[in-house]
């Protein structure tokens, strides 16, 4: 056996491709003169509404705000509850109480690490309003169960998407359904606008977003500025500074329409991945569910420390010394002071998330990669579980 050799230069977790086209882009919006909120990014959201098959779509400048509207547009107020996964970006959590509302969780699928259905039943009471389920590493979640237990109990739903693009339920792309949806374009997403993200849905809610995203104004930049515009507005409730640059959105329409060369690339890593790791006892990949296309966002393993003689976080440092770069999506939103304190929850109360992130690390998955950075990462893992085994 060839002895184990680390790589020589860092390999970055997730770092975004960018080429000529995005920077001719940018530049181009750069020397036109108009740098915020205007064509570009209305041409930014027409063609990801194409893309998605959504009836709307608005462009802004973060995920979080996408989340934040979609929560106040479904009703959510003081006192109302909102059930959501323990396994997310504290963002999902954060929107509910900057609303009002309060947050409660439901566990886990150890196996999947989405939010399970049958968890969503427990934890619905009379303060219920909305279900925000979290698609999960790109792996979308089973929406028509939860749509169901919404239908059947009057609740909304919204779907926090920031992984999910672009990830499919049946023939359908995640962002189609008449749930508002929420992505992300953050500088590690699948397509990247720096920051940013788009919220879809039914047309009069999303024309609803578009009036709160800039400040609650009844006419933006682009009807006010442009030829034949006026500066006339008027301001129908206290809207919020959501609104995304045409800067932005210049990357992200040449990103978008790049989307299927990155997601090949995304998915060769991938494909390495799942053969080099098969039957390897040490690891356990997500279990991927049936009819759903993921859009391969995260590559999660969570370790079998009954085999390892080192916890996740020694792991994670082997591969850093090895020159692999990892992460960990995430410490469950139970285990954050300001919600431990609050709420009154310790750890194991959603025991299932607690234990998954406790062995949890994602490694490299990203467009920029090639198949001997796949290589490396393989090889590392690999002589890690080697020489820790017990």
């Amino acid at each position: 056996m060839t002895p184990y050799q680390a790589r020589k230069e860092f390999l970055p977790f997730s770092p975004p491709l960018i080429g000529e086209r995005e920077v001719a882009a940018v530049a181009e919006v750069l020397l036109n003169g108009w740098l915020s909120s205007g064509p570009k990014t209305k041409e930014f959201e027409e063609k990801f509404k194409a893309y998605v098959g959504a009836e709307a779509a608005l462009a802004l400048n973060s995920c979080t705000a996408g989340l934040h509207l979609a929560v106040l547009l479904n009703g959510v107020g003081e006192g109302d509850e909102v059930i959501t996964t323990p396994l997310t970006f504290c963002a999902t959590a954060n929107v509910v109480e900057h609303a009002g509302g309060k947050i409660q969780l439901a566990d886990i699928d150890p196996e999947t690490l989405l939010i399970d259905p049958r968890e969503i039943e427990k934890r619905i009471s009379p303060k219920t309003k909305a279900l925000l389920p979290v698609h999960y590493a790109g792996l979308p979640c089973d929406m028509d169960a939860i749509n169901a237990i919404a239908r059947a109990k009057n609740l909304k739903v919204i779907e926090d998407a920031a992984h999910c693009l672009p990830s499919k339920i049946g023939s359908k792309f995640v962002g189609s359904s008449e749930n508002l949806t929420v992505f992300s374009f953050y500088a590690t997403k699948n397509i990247t606008t720096g920051e940013g993200g788009m919220i879809t849905g039914p047309t009069a809610m999303i024309d609803q977003a578009r009036m709160l995203a800039l400040h609650g104004m009844s006419r933006n930049a682009w009807d006010r500025f442009a030829k034949g515009g006026t500066w006339k507005y008027d301001v129908p409730a206290p809207g919020y500074k959501y609104n995304l640059t045409d800067i932005a959105s210049a990357l992200g329409v040449v990103q978008l329409e790049r989307i299927d060369e990155l997601y090949e690339r995304r998915l060769k890593v991938m494909r390495f991945y799942e053969e080099a790791f098969a039957g390897n006892r040490f690891l356990l990949p997500l279990k991927t569910r049936v009819g759903v296309q993921s859009s391969y966002h995260l590559y999660v393993i969570q370790l079998n420390l009954e085999m390892l003689s080192i916890d996740r976080d020694r792991f994670m440092s082997e591969l850093s010394e090895r020159n692999i770069g990892t992460s960990v999506h995430y410490a469950p939103i139970h285990t954050y002071s300001y919600y431990a304190g609050k709420y009154g929850w310790t750890p194991e109360s959603f025991p299932k998330a607690y234990r998954a992130f406790t062995r949890m690390l994602s490694l490299p998955l990203n467009s920029k990669m090639d198949m001997r950075d796949a290589a490396d990462v393989v090889a590392a893992v690999e002589d890690i579980c080697a020489k820790f085994k017990r």
